[in-house]
């Protein structure tokens, strides 16, 4: 078993397995040493507790299928939806602009196939970190549209199709990261913000989203609220006075709302962190 402060993850999402009772800790896990950089595999890790964790299974592997990304391998997610468990990945290969692609397995923890050739996002975009919504019956992929592109990162989403192959509609733009202004520049270059893991949960009658950026060199947690997709986003700041982020929100076995995320945001120290939110 490993513990979970010996585990380094970067963008750690739980699925919350009540029949079984137990959790699955997906994530960015295929690092490279000292670096931000990732090779082509999605794994899981399970655990009771969420303190200890059985070794990582390889739940994809691009090299032997010849997928079309090689590299950089982050941020998966894995949503249960018409009895079937979709993992949203982003990836990318040289030439190619980074993307979101939606795999899919008969079980959280099994072997996931791509579930189209190409992946969902706009091809001609920079985008990472998809997350999946349904609004009124109709599934959405929500994603970042990716500062490396525009310089002032974006949150836009898109609707898709029923078995989540296709977009069904035009994507369309929620907010930039500037629209926050717990928001700072991106290392002192002049006029570029990220957008980071964006998660949507429903509260109090309104939709919240957890998202990431940074304030002076520090990664954090923000929120925005609307009333819909889109509706008019409003901001706050982050609850956290530590540098870590890319956060989600699951319930614990007994009912607990947690959050989850990586502190710090440093190569090789990156962690797991839960607490309840």
């Amino acid at each position: 078993m490993l513990k979970r402060e010996n585990i380094r993850i970067r963008d750690p999402f739980i699925y919350t397995d009540y029949a079984n009772q137990c959790y699955y800790m997906y994530g960015t896990t295929a690092l490279e040493p000292h670096s931000l950089d990732a090779q082509n595999t999605f794994s899981v890790y399970r655990s009771r507790d969420l303190e200890y964790f059985e070794e990582p299974k390889t739940i994809f592997d691009g090299g032997k299928i010849g997928f079309w990304a090689d590299r950089d391998f982050w941020a998966p997610e894995v949503h249960k939806y018409n009895g079937k468990y979709y993992l949203f990945g982003s990836c990318k290969a040289d030439g190619q602009c980074r993307a979101t692609h939606i795999f899919v397995c008969d079980t959280p923890d099994g072997e996931f196939v791509p579930l189209t050739e190409e992946p969902i996002t706009p091809r001609d975009w920079d985008c990472l970190d998809g997350t999946f919504w349904v609004e009124d019956g109709i599934p959405y992929i929500v994603f970042s549209h990716e500062w490396t592109q525009i310089k002032n990162g974006e949150i836009w989403a898109m609707p898709l199709s029923n078995d989540l192959r296709q977009a069904v509609g035009e994507p369309f733009l929620l907010f930039r990261a500037s629209d926050n202004p717990e928001v700072s520049e991106l290392d002192g270059r002049e006029g570029t913000y990220v957008t980071d893991g964006p998660f949507l949960y429903f509260e109090n009658g309104r939709l919240h989203m957890t998202w990431s950026s940074f304030y002076q060199g520090r990664y954090l947690v923000l929120q925005a609220e609307s009333d819909s997709l889109r509706g008019n986003w409003t901001h706050s700041g982050s609850r956290f006075d530590f540098d870590g982020g890319h956060a989600m929100l699951f319930q614990r076995l007994d009912g607990k709302r947690m959050i989850s995320l990586h502190r710090p945001n440093i190569a090789d120290f990156e962690r797991p962190f839960f607490r309840e939110y």
